[in-house]
């Protein structure tokens, strides 16, 4: 219950947990090579706006795309382990539950086919 009276409700009409705001920032401050580039190279400069590190509820997502109600994650190792696997599961389905959709890349994905990691967020 506690946990509910932290969420208000953003601009973007999503649940925005402020106690992760300065966590959020520091994440920003230090992406990994595959963020940094899928940021630099193709999401800063994306036909709508996309904002880096969101809150939205009790998660930070990598990149949030207000307009499209798109969530792109770009995951790392910890992401394929089984913990990783159920937390990820469970996490795309409370997000889901806001009505947004989530496209995962792994960071080998976007640091070699960045092409076709681009093309499909194109398509979206």
């Amino acid at each position: 219950m506690s946990e509910q009276k932290n969420l208000l409700q953003s601009d973007f009409h999503l649940p925005y947990n402020q106690k992760l705001v300065a966590r959020a920032k520091e994440l920003r401050k230090n992406m990994t090579p595959a963020e940094k580039k899928l940021w630099n190279e193709y999401l800063k400069n994306f036909k709508f706006r996309v904002l880096r590190q969101r809150p939205i509820d009790n998660f930070i997502v990598d990149f949030y795309c207000p307009s499209l109600k798109l969530v792109i994650e770009v995951d790392g190792d910890s992401h394929f382990t089984s913990e990783g696997k159920d937390y990820d599961l469970e996490r795309t389905d409370i997000l889901k539950g806001h009505g947004l959709e989530i496209v995962r890349f792994s960071n080998s994905e976007v640091l070699h086919n960045f092409e076709s990691v681009c093309q499909i967020l194109e398509n979206i």
